[in-house]
């Protein structure tokens, strides 16, 4: 913890005239820890010996506008799948990348290829196939068909209230858990390992891509909270200034 995030956090605290902390975990891990992540995706398992304030996902609203050519393609047929696996390298991408045009053609859908961290590309110039960067996910996966990811938090969240299907193909930490929840919750499905193959990233999109796994995700999509930024802030602002301060800032 302290090689990964020692220096970033006391750079942050020096420039705000707070003094270094010594041990990150120890700093950041305490009796009362706040949840930032959504209670229907993420419910708390009680029992527990911390007391735990679940307050919902840390999200801002994204304004960013999608890519003119983004958008032309998204506007020229069918709701695309989306394949990305965000900041995970992904162990031969370009196998990987294969594999899932190949899966996501033979459902007779189109193929919208995220570059990230994996560096995936197109692999041939058939006009089913769109490459993306850096791009707006809240604007992005309601037009999707299904979104196929590595089950990060935040891509399952947004996901999630988006309303698309998703296939998580989880790589590592966390990842297997939201792979879980999304399979739980009947909003995708899980992939079993990080490895996909044609034969099985074509069974979970058979899941994802059903009408009832849709209708079930919509479903979900109302249930997630959209206020958990607001509420964290307010329990800061409760702790620093008091109960009257977060009300005003309000």
């Amino acid at each position: 913890m302290n090689a990964l995030y020692g220096e970033a956090e006391n750079s942050h605290r020096a420039s705000i005239g707070l003094p270094p902390v010594d041990n990150v975990r120890d700093y950041v891990f305490t009796g009362r820890p706040w949840l930032a992540a959504d209670p229907i995706l993420c419910p708390w398992q009680e029992p527990s010996d911390l007391d735990v304030v679940q307050t919902g996902a840390w999200i801002l609203p994204d304004e960013r506008p999608l890519p003119e050519e983004l958008a032309a393609f998204l506007d020229a047929g069918t709701p695309p799948v989306y394949v990305g696996f965000g900041s995970m390298p992904m162990r031969a991408s370009a196998d990987v990348a294969q594999v899932a045009v190949e899966a996501i053609r033979a459902h007779g859908r189109r193929v919208l290829v995220a570059r990230g961290w994996a560096d995936l590309a197109l692999v041939d110039d058939r006009d089913d196939c769109f490459a993306v960067g850096e791009v707006n996910h809240q604007a992005l996966f309601g037009r999707v068909a299904a979104v196929v990811h590595h089950g990060g938090a935040g891509t399952t969240t947004t996901a999630a209230l988006a309303g698309a299907p998703q296939v998580v193909v989880p790589q590592i930490a966390d990842q297997p858990y939201w792979a879980g929840r999304v399979a739980e919750l009947g909003i995708g499905a899980a992939h079993d390992g990080p490895t996909p193959t044609f034969d099985s990233l074509s069974a979970a999109l058979s899941t994802a891509l059903t009408p009832e796994t849709r209708a079930r995700a919509r479903a979900v999509a109302g249930e997630v909270r959209t206020d958990g930024a607001m509420v964290a802030a307010k329990l800061l602002l409760d702790a620093v200034f008091g109960p009257q301060s977060a009300g005003n800032a309000e």
